[in-house]
């Protein structure tokens, strides 16, 4: 069986494609601010609350002093409050019911 060849990447150069990937993942929802959070939430139980909520709690445990609307402000490219008032949408009936049940799912 062949060995996978991130094994052999240092530390360092997976830190630095591991930032890269997030920040290409941050850019893609940026792009994609139509999906909601709730949708994400159905399909992949995270979104982008959670991502501030990992950013935050990342930072909290390497020392590092921000915020969870710093936290918000940098995985959703601008504040919370903007995003809701510019992108959210209210959910519907059939995207709440999807997200109860995969909560009754866990």
């Amino acid at each position: 069986m062949a060995e996978f060849k991130y094994k052999n990447l240092s530390q360092q150069e997976q830190d630095k494609l591991d930032a890269a990937v997030f920040r290409r993942l941050l850019a893609h929802l940026d792009d994609n601010k139509n999906v909601q959070n709730i949708d994400l939430m159905i399909l992949a139980g995270f979104c982008r609350n959670c991502f501030s909520q990992w950013y935050k709690a990342e930072a909290d445990s390497q020392g590092v002093a921000i915020e969870i609307d710093d936290a918000r402000e940098r995985v959703y490219g601008m504040t919370y409050d903007e995003w809701k008032h510019n992108h959210q949408t209210k959910a519907t009936p059939e995207q709440l019911a999807a997200f109860e049940a995969r909560q009754n799912k866990q």
